[in-house]
């Protein structure tokens, strides 16, 4: 059992300053008297916040970060990114999300959604470092039948191989310039039969949309539907370019949509997401990172800063996307597009738990929690972490500091081989 005493406790209706706690990996009493426990944890000055999800990340491109900016999004792919990815092998993957898993943990992330290369590799990184994760066996075909066959098998090989972790499971198709309509009408009929998500890049930038309306004289969304892609199961990262109608068509699907706000700012995808289509429409809109690369932190606080500020600017309308509204797309609409019972303080949830520290000067004065996270806040304020009742951070440490910098030594060393600087 764990015990936070004298806390203020941001709940659905309000600060309930008082006590916490933690039984079972659940949140058993709020605001009830304290008594012996297993873990005692001192909440004075500090705020006990839901942790966040990061609906959209891959994770060991730590191991790219700084390492190609200022470019192209193509260009920086195809010159960049994609022949350093061709080097990566499971080591690599392995101490590239460890790295991203101390960086998100120490930011209050309790959970991501990632997509990247040798699955197995992040699972396990994952689980070792106690934190939530959907972990995708990403696939491309490059409309070639026979590479759709092989790699379609492959990835269904990993998603088997990363049941025996504690993870949820995603088949990932990477995107539609990557992967056919043939691919992504077998992909959803994998996720159907294994009961588990679909990861998916949607309508990043102008050129993809215009592309493939030229190829198949339609939108790419209602091209989705018809052949059956678009459910529950299905998180879309950035959907950026879409109409009117392929919002209404998401949101009566039920798909996730992830924003990556930095990356999509950095990588100059043209426009701002229409998030108040999407509020009208009721798709359930949530906060991402997207990789290291292209951000270049995982730090979900910066995000929601970014977000927010983003629509004021790009709309100019001060009053769109309120904090209220981007700090529940970066906690409950995450959990809500995973399932989890999560994202929320509240008694009989999940205790996936952060503490911030109110003593930092830019945490004060206390106007507003939730507007001071969202506008003011920086990782630093971070102190503790639970993740599954279990305390990951503690005093703004992960686990302990040897650990930690073995893991940045390991990360090093992989990033200098993989760009030949060693």
């Amino acid at each position: 059992m764990i015990l936070i005493k004298n806390a203020k406790i941001l709940t659905p209706k309000g600060i309930v300053e008082g006590n916490l706690k933690v039984e079972g990996g659940k949140i058993s009493e709020i605001g009830g008297k304290a008594e012996k426990s297993d873990v005692i944890i001192d909440g004075s000055r500090k705020a006990v916040i839901p942790g966040f999800f990061n609906t959209h990340t891959h994770a060991a491109m730590t191991l790219f970060r700084s390492y190609a900016d200022d470019m192209q999004l193509h260009e920086w792919l195809e010159k960049k990114i994609w022949p350093l990815e061709a080097k990566l092998d499971e080591k690599a993957v392995y101490w590239g999300t460890k790295l991203a898993c101390v960086e998100m943990l120490k930011s209050g992330t309790v959970f991501f959604n990632d997509m990247y290369f040798f699955p197995e590799a992040i699972a396990r990184a994952a689980e070792e470092c106690g934190i939530r994760a959907c972990v995708s066996a990403a696939f491309f075909d490059f409309f070639n039948p026979d590479l759709l066959e092989l790699n379609l098998k492959n990835a269904v090989k990993s998603l088997r191989e990363i049941e025996k972790y504690d993870v949820l499971r995603a088949i990932g198709p990477h995107a539609v310039y990557t992967v056919s309509l043939d691919g992504l009408r077998r992909a959803a009929e994998i996720a159907e039969e294994m009961d588990i998500f679909m990861h998916f890049h949607l309508a990043e930038t102008e050129k993809e949309v215009l592309d493939f309306k030229k190829q198949h004289g339609k939108l790419i969304v209602p091209a989705l539907d018809e052949i059956g892609f678009l459910s529950k199961r299905l998180i879309a990262a950035h959907s950026v370019w879409l109409e009117d109608a392929e919002i209404e068509i998401l949101a009566k699907k039920g798909v996730s949509v992830a924003h990556c706000p930095a990356s999509n700012m950095k990588l100059c995808v043209g426009k701002a997401i229409r998030y108040e289509a999407m509020k009208r429409a009721g798709v359930n809109f949530t906060l991402a990172t997207d990789g290291a690369a292209s951000n270049n932190n995982l730090d979900m606080l910066e995000e929601m800063k970014f977000a927010a500020l983003l629509q004021k600017f790009h709309h100019s309308n001060p009053t769109l996307l309120k904090a209220e509204e981007v700090f529940e797309a970066a906690t409950l609409n995450g959990a809500k597009a995973f399932g989890i019972k999560s994202g929320v303080i509240k008694e009989g949830y999940e205790a996936d738990i952060v503490l911030v520290d109110l003593a930092k000067p830019y945490m004060q004065p206390e106007h507003s929690l939730i507007a001071n996270l969202v506008y003011a806040a920086s990782s630093g304020c971070v102190d503790t972490v639970i993740v599954k009742g279990e305390v990951v951070v503690e005093d703004g440490v992960f686990r302990s500091e040897e650990e930690e910098l073995k893991i940045i030594e390991k990360a090093n060393e992989v990033a200098k081989r993989l760009t030949g600087s060693a």
